[in-house]
């Protein structure tokens, strides 16, 4: 069993947060949660705060004293689901000024896999530059695009083909969706 991080920001989209949880704990891994004030609201306005709830621990935005927050921690890896740009600018530029950012920071220092999922778009040039950082540093920016070769049926099978990615940079062995060609 692993343990993850994962990272809720003020971006729309809970429920890609929220199915992300449901797998990572349905395959028996351990979640810790962090939630930024605004990630906290979209949430409960998207009614998946209650889903987010479920994870092992939640954490405190402020709490710098958080196992996570140290490069000694043994977590396996984090996601940011969803990344909002302010958050995702802030990672980029390496400015951990809440615990959400210091734990992406530490998954860059000491190579751990970060998967930072923005749902926002269009992209201005700043958030391109920011997602090139973010890539040449070491993380996996993932946009928050389904995929329907695998013919979804409902909005949580879209989600899903998203979160399947996500799962699949965190180095977790899934089959939420089948791989290309076994699609058929």
């Amino acid at each position: 069993m692993s343990h993850f991080v994962l990272g809720v920001t003020g971006a729309s989209g809970a429920i890609y947060a929220a199915r992300t949880l449901w797998h990572l704990q349905k395959m028996g891994h351990s979640v810790a949660l962090i939630q930024t004030a605004a990630g906290k609201s979209v949430a409960a306005y998207e009614e998946e705060a209650e889903a987010l709830q479920k994870a092992d621990s939640v954490l405190n935005i402020d709490d710098f004293f958080a196992e996570c927050a140290s490069g000694n921690s043994c977590f396996s890896g984090m996601a940011v689901v969803p990344c909002s740009m302010g958050s995702l600018g802030k990672i980029a530029n390496g400015i951990a000024d809440n615990l959400l950012t210091r734990t992406a920071d530490v998954c860059l220092k000491e190579r751990r896999p970060l998967v930072v999922v923005p749902r926002e778009m269009p992209y201005n040039l700043i958030h391109i530059k920011n997602m090139e950082r973010l890539t040449l540093a070491g993380a996996v920016v993932i946009p928050a695009n389904p995929s329907f070769y695998s013919k979804p049926k409902t909005v949580v099978d879209v989600v899903d083909t998203v979160v399947s990615k996500i799962l699949r940079h965190l180095n977790v062995p899934n089959q939420i969706v089948p791989e290309w060609g076994s699609a058929k």
